[in-house]
């Protein structure tokens, strides 16, 4: 249709003699010759992994950037090393749990062997390296370490991987909290490590034949993978120092910015007034003239005066701001000001209660601790045994239950318990000659009071223990007839 009008028009140009228009007609139809219909696709793609893809409102990631992941590390180490202020809130934590060392304890004789010679192993070196990661479990927020077994004898070594060098935490697709596999950062060859991680247990009872599958993937060994104050839909741990960065790198700087003031309120210059001279004869005295030494005399009439002129900088006195600036930062950190010199108004029974808040928070990463040290300690045991019998262990066989023992973090006031403990012993037993309690629950409170002064029984044996022994003491006090059995 349209091509036929135009044939029309043109027609009508020649008729005309109209060049212009027969121009314009020409040029139309070469541009309509060159233009392709567009017809719009129909259809339906699916791309190859598209099960493995969720929906953005369903996609949540509670990670920090892979930059400013590597950013805080660095940050975070820079601040211990150079900041007295970040040293102190890594490292008295770490003395308070670790100063007087750790140990895993089994039952089992044999499997205590065990785990010793792990323990005690030259390239372990528990005793000395633990203290080292948790002070990087605390800087960098996570820690790795691959695994090195021995095929016959089930020895277990540990390495040390660099968490700078984690570019990828891989979990399980059908559990987001659980950890699977790390990716390595690629090296110079452009090759990247992928290592498994480390679960205890079979791998059929743990995870879905998919996961399996992508475990089998991480062939480059086992490691296993902490990290601390991370979220359950997080696979990237954080440095303890990271909300305090700031903070105390401002800190630092008013520091400095004061140090500078102190040198400028230290510093002064000598004024020389001279009464009744000219322009020359100031010139010529200023050339002459040079600065007295400490003990010197100096000689002039009264027509020359000399003062020594002290800067006034009209600044108040800054103690307050960074009493401020401390007491924010390690507030954060759960540390009481007199912990780090800033004694205020705290006397010592003030200072024991302002405590407890700072030892409920070392404790629970005492406890986080005591979890890392076991699934070690449970690995060592599942190793040993693998290598020496068939099958797959099962861990919950009484050998795997082993606990590690702390130091205790702070010595106890004693004395109020144990005076309390005599009291309560007199209560529970007039209670039970009362019939208002019975023997098994009156030793339940007692426990309590015991358990404060480090000591700590089962209730239910103790009290069969105990009634053991009160009936065998009634069957020795019998009275029994010398003269019986002797045939009189």
């Amino acid at each position: 249709m349209a091509a036929a009008a135009d044939n029309v028009r043109y027609r009508i140009a020649e008729a005309l003699g109209d060049a212009v228009l027969r121009e314009a007609i020409e040029a139309q139809r070469k541009f309509d010759a060159k233009v392709v219909p567009l017809r719009e696709a129909y259809g339906t793609t699916i791309d190859d992994d598209e099960d493995q893809w969720r929906k953005l409102t369903g996609n949540s990631n509670r990670d920090l950037a892979p930059l400013t992941q590597t950013r805080m590390q660095e940050l975070a180490l820079y601040l211990w090393e150079s900041n007295l202020l970040a040293n102190r809130i890594v490292e008295l934590p770490l003395a308070y749990m670790l100063a007087e060392g750790v140990r895993l304890m089994a039952d089992d004789e044999n499997v205590q062997e065990v785990i010793d010679r792990f323990w005690n192993d030259p390239i372990n070196a528990m005793d000395l390296k633990l203290v080292k990661k948790a002070r990087e479990l605390s800087l960098f927020g996570e820690q790795c370490w691959p695994a090195f077994v021995n095929p016959v004898s089930g020895h277990v070594r540990l390495g040390y991987l660099d968490p700078a060098l984690i570019e990828t935490v891989v979990t399980d697709p059908d559990n987001g909290e659980q950890p699977i596999g790390i990716v390595t950062a690629k090296n110079a060859k452009g090759v990247a490590r992928r290592y498994r991680v480390i679960v205890n247990g079979a791998e059929d009872d743990l995870f879905t034949q998919r996961t399996q599958a992508i475990r089998e993937t991480f062939a480059d060994g086992d490691a296993f993978y902490f990290c601390v104050n991370d979220l359950s839909n997080g696979r990237r741990g954080r440095s303890d120092l990271l909300s305090q960065i700031d903070w105390l790198d401002s800190y630092d700087k008013f520091l400095f910015g004061e140090l500078d003031r102190a040198d400028f309120m230290r510093a002064f210059l000598w004024d020389v007034k001279l009464t009744g001279a000219t322009p020359e004869e100031i010139d010529e005295r200023a050339r002459k003239i040079a600065t007295p030494k400490p003990g010197s005399v100096r000689v002039h009439n009264d027509a020359e005066e000399w003062t020594a002129v002290t800067p006034d900088l009209k600044s108040q006195d800054s103690s307050e701001n960074a009493r401020l600036f401390r007491n924010h930062i390690m507030g954060g950190a759960t540390l009481p000001e007199h912990w780090y010199g800033g004694g205020g108004d705290v006397n010592r029974a003030a200072a024991a209660e302002m405590g407890d808040p700072t030892f409920k928070v070392f404790s629970m990463r005492q406890t986080y601790l005591g979890y890392i040290l076991v699934s070690l300690g449970q690995y060592v045991i599942r190793q040993w045994e693998l290598a020496n019998g068939s099958g797959e262990p099962d861990l919950n066989d009484p050998v795997y239950q082993i606990s590690a023992q702390f130091p205790e973090m702070v010595s106890r006031d004693t004395t109020k318990y144990a005076a309390a403990l005599g009291q309560v012993t007199m209560a529970v037993a007039q209670a039970i000659d009362r019939g208002l309690m019975t023997q098994q629950r009156g030793l339940q409170v007692i426990e309590k009071i015991t358990a404060q002064l480090g000591v700590e029984f089962d209730v239910a044996e103790e009290l069969a223990a105990a009634l053991d022994e009160v009936a065998k003491a009634a069957e020795a006090d019998v009275f029994q007839d010398p003269t019986a059995g002797d045939g009189a």
